[in-house]
């Protein structure tokens, strides 16, 4: 049997939601009525596959574990391991290797971030489904669907693959997840021209999103990787693994340490060959060069750095997945921003209503029914739920409510949502716009539950995508009332009156209706219209009984509105010289509303705003323009976030990405850090980000980023601190070869010093608080180097410092007739005594010692004392003693030790001074 495989669109051929229902179905080769064939379907199934995404699976622990192993400098410790026992030295071979696993194993357990994306877009394919087979409708396993399928869809149903939408009545879907618009689509089945964007096909209904009223048919059209959800998976496993700013720097800065440390090994080598020194000695002492030059603790130090600003994060609700991402927020230049469940409540809320002439604002978000209905800054209606005259009253008192109150009985009534509260929270079914209703309407107290005991439903019509209505019939005392909602240019016609603001009826004002609605959109909001028509008893509910003879009793306005702590957050991005940028799929008056209102754009200003459409036609290099220069990207499909986020990096910004849905996750994967909603965000998303936020709130990005910025400036001061040491471990050993005298320091000791004081004096500067005006820097250029010129210098002065001091004592010692172990034991804690007092420098690179609060951060002290301790154990402990070739030495030398670390002490703060004065 030969199958029918539609054209796909392109190259000519129309997409499928500008094909008539007719020749959709003739592609497939199938009739609506009937459906395909069981043997059919099963060839179908067996060409096509099943109706599940594909899933790349991630890499192993041991490919995780050994590339730990691949860093420059972790290459040369394992060469310096295999020389050292080359030439017999056991155990300081054993020693090194012992650093490489340790750091391999630290690395190996903080890195890991899960690659599960795509199996969260598989789990976001519906698992049951209603299908038309052989003339019958079955429910089967989502998973068995084939393309040419016709399933029925009902509210509440997870639509399970992409559809050509072919009947139906009423049918409405939520589809904020693929679009990032939050209000329901009505769909229809006309075709539509070929350049519709995603957003816009409202004769499609897409795998993944919900249907929230109505029933439907739809012709399957795309299954699996071939759905949108599909398509986007695509692009996330497209999208490359991006190199933090750290990570980038770090293999720079790596990458240039190796050169110098193997340059200054060569050299030490050379010359002592030069000078006649036995070719296997030269190569230990090479050795012990690489060996002092490498900072061992950094990586660890560096994890386990990262590792605490991941625990100070998630005190503020922000989870981190990827270690490096911590500082990425520090280093971000740009937060490109979703809207819906971001900025804003991810929830549609009334927020005005006009009624009787007057307008009325509405406090309180979500939800959550706890707000005030004001009037010129007086409260128009009680916030305590009392029905008052509407229940208690006389049917006559029911119908001179006030216009306010009627507005409001008319959007409970005329209503098929539901509201209640759950596990802490209140929580909706059925449609969000007429969950809004419900919501306003028990903020001007009036419970819809009592309402509908009180004034029971009668009958209903529906709400229809043509006539955009909906009404219901409901008993008031033998007499029959309608109620009505709908877009304003439907209903507005059917009115012959409106009711003033005291409830008594006026005549109709148009002008001044259609004012307010006008200026409620420019505001972004959606505007409905809410009427009402008195029946005789006995009356029907009828099309005719909507059509004409109405009473407008109000308007209401309603948004997704933006977070509260939104608005702060972006004027302290601002303030920090981090831009936001709002890109959405949602519509582009909408976003310009949001926008202004957030401080993103100016409020009230023509703020540009680019569509998907606008987007579509820039090339490249005009695409990098309208990045860099617009800051509201509306209407936006999936792979134009990926594009824009792409064009910000190719300009060298460092890009943070927002979003809770399966549309922003491949954008959340390209950017430097993708962060997602813990709360309302899709698994997709959040298996995509990097960082999550437990609380939604983009106020907390600004915390984290506050806490990145900390964490980087900590790492610097980590990185100025331990080099100096490296440096002059490196340059003790040098300074031996050319003045052809013996090693000062051993290799094994040299290993001591570097991770013992990595451990108990570099760490403690990762518990240094972020210091003051840290927000109101500007973000690091992304170029700029880990360490400035400024800091470089410094590095050699104190490397130099160590250098004079180490070596000034080492050949003292033996001036003095003492032993080459007492000689090294000295050199070893001058070395030693210099890191301890630095600590205490670096922990501001910029201020004195005295600009810091002494017990700020009481690890550098507790670390300061172990460090101490553990001198003493390798100086005086016989056991240590032999293990390192140590030797007691006497108070003089204790004495002499502690005036050079003073001393260096000082110059360096003179230094810090000298480069303040010249700033």
């Amino acid at each position: 049997m030969t199958l029918p495989r539609p054209p796909p669109a392109g190259n000519g051929n129309p997409p499928w939601h500008a094909l008539p229902v007719g020749d959709a179905l003739a592609c497939h080769g199938v009739d609506a009525n009937n459906g395909l064939t069981q043997e059919e379907a099963a060839a179908r199934l067996e060409r096509d596959g099943p109706n599940r995404l594909s899933v790349q699976p991630g890499r192993s622990a041991l490919q995780r574990f050994l590339n730990q192993l691949t860093e420059p400098l972790v290459l040369v410790l394992i060469g310096s391991g295999v020389v050292t026992a080359g030439l017999g030295e056991w155990i300081d071979s054993s020693v090194i290797f012992g650093v490489v696993i340790v750091n391999a194993v630290i690395g190996f357990l903080q890195e890991g971030k899960a690659e599960a994306a795509l199996a969260a877009l598989a789990r976001a394919v519906a698992t049951e489904v209603t299908v038309l087979r052989d003339g019958r409708r079955r429910r089967m396993d989502a998973v068995h669907l084939v393309p040419g399928d016709v399933v029925w869809l009902s509210a509440g149903d997870k639509v399970p693959a992409d559809l050509r939408l072919i009947s139906g009545k009423q049918l409405r879907t939520v589809e904020a997840a693929l679009t990032g618009e939050a209000a329901p689509t009505d769909k229809h089945f006309d075709p539509l021209p070929a350049d519709t964007l995603l957003a816009d096909r409202r004769n499609m209904a897409y795998a993944g999103t919900t249907v929230v009223a109505g029933q439907g048919q739809g012709l399957v059209i795309g299954t699996a990787d071939a759905t949108e959800t599909g398509r986007i998976s695509g692009l996330i496993a497209g999208a490359p693994e991006i190199a933090t700013p750290l990570t980038k720097k770090m293999a720079e800065f790596a990458g240039l340490l190796l050169w110098v440390i193997l340059g200054l090994a060569a050299l030490t080598f050379v010359i002592g060959v030069w000078r006649g020194e036995s070719m296997a000695a030269m190569m230990v002492a090479a050795v012990a060069l690489a060996v002092g030059a490498i900072p061992e603790g950094l990586p660890a130090a560096m994890s386990i750095t990262l590792a605490i600003g991941v625990s100070r994060m998630a005190k503020r609700r922000a989870i981190i997945r990827h270690l490096p991402a911590v500082e990425s927020l520090g280093s971000t230049t740009v937060i490109c921003s979703d809207k819906t469940g971001t900025l804003t409540e991810n929830a549609m809320t009334v927020t005005e209503i006009w009624a009787g002439g007057e307008a009325f604002g509405v406090s309180g978000q979500g939800y959550k029914p706890e707000g005030e209905l004001r009037l010129r800054g007086e409260i128009a209606v009680p916030p305590a739920p009392t029905l008052g005259d509407a229940v208690s009253g006389s049917a006559g008192d029911m119908a001179l409510g006030t216009a306010l109150r009627e507005t409001l009985l008319a959007g409970a009534l005329c209503n098929d949502a539901a509201l209640y509260h759950e596990h802490r929270q209140w929580q909706i079914t059925g449609d969000p716009t007429e969950a809004a209703l419900l919501v306003v309407a028990r903020k001007g107290g009036l419970d819809e539950t009592t309402l509908h005991n009180v004034f029971p439903r009668r009958d209903e019509l529906p709400f229809d995508s043509a006539r955009q209505t909906m009404a219901t019939l409901h008993a008031i005392e033998g007499r029959s009332m309608v109620y009505a909602k709908g877009a304003i240019e439907k209903l507005l016609p059917a009115c012959r009156n409106m009711l003033a603001a005291d409830g008594s009826e006026a005549p109709l004002d148009t002008a001044a209706l259609e004012a307010s609605a006008a200026l409620m959109a420019t505001r972004g909001l959606r505007v409905l219209a809410l009427a009402r028509r008195q029946l005789a008893a006995g009356d029907e509910l009828t099309e005719a009984a909507i059509s004409a003879g109405m009473v407008l009793v109000g308007l209401v306005g309603m948004i997704d509105p933006p977070r509260v702590r939104a608005v702060g957050a972006v004027r302290t991005c601002h303030a920090a010289g981090i831009r936001v940028k709002m890109i959405t799929g949602d519509h582009a008056e909408t976003a310009r509303a949001i926008a202004g209102q957030i401080g993103i754009v100016k409020a009230g200003d023509a703020a540009t705003v680019l569509t998907g459409r606008d987007l579509a036609r820039l090339d490249d290099e005009a695409l990098k323009a309208a990045a860099r220069n617009v800051d509201v990207f509306a209407r936006v499909e999936p792979e134009q976030k990926l594009r824009l986020v792409r064009a910000l990096q190719a300009q060298g910004e460092v890009v943070a990405m927002t979003g809770d849905g399966v549309n922003d996750a491949p954008a959340l994967k390209q950017a430097d850090i993708g962060i997602a909603m813990g709360m309302g965000g899709t698994d997709v998303a959040k298996e995509a980000a990097a960082m999550v936020l437990t609380d939604d709130n983009f106020a907390t990005i600004e915390a984290a980023v506050e806490e990145g910025r900390g964490i980087y400036d900590n790492l610097v001061k980590f990185i100025t601190w331990t080099l100096p040491t490296n440096f002059g471990e490196g340059l003790v050993i040098l300074a031996a070869i050319v003045a052809g005298v013996t090693l000062p320091i051993t290799p094994l000791q040299i290993l001591w010093i570097n991770m013992t004081t990595a451990v108990l004096l570099g760490l403690p500067l990762a518990f240094e608080p972020a210091e003051r005006g840290i927000m109101h820097r500007p973000p690091r250029p992304p170029g700029a180097p880990v360490l400035d010129a400024v800091l470089i210098e410094r590095v050699v002065l104190v490397g130099i410092l160590m250098l004079a001091g180490a070596f000034g004592m080492f050949l003292l010692a033996g001036e003095r007739g003492q032993s080459m172990a007492e000689a090294r034991t000295i050199a070893m804690n001058v070395f030693v005594a210099i890191e301890i007092v630095y600590l205490f420098n670096c922990r501001s690179l910029r201020l004195p010692v005295t600009a810091v609060a002494a017990f700020s951060n009481p690890w550098v002290w507790a670390g300061a004392g172990l460090q101490l301790v553990l001198q003493m154990a390798i100086t005086y402990w016989a056991p240590l003693n032999n293990a390192f070739a140590t030797a007691p030495i006497d108070l003089r030398a204790w004495g002499e030790i502690s005036l050079i670390a003073l001393v260096a002490m000082g110059i360096i703060e003179l230094e810090k001074r000298w480069r303040g004065a010249a700033g």
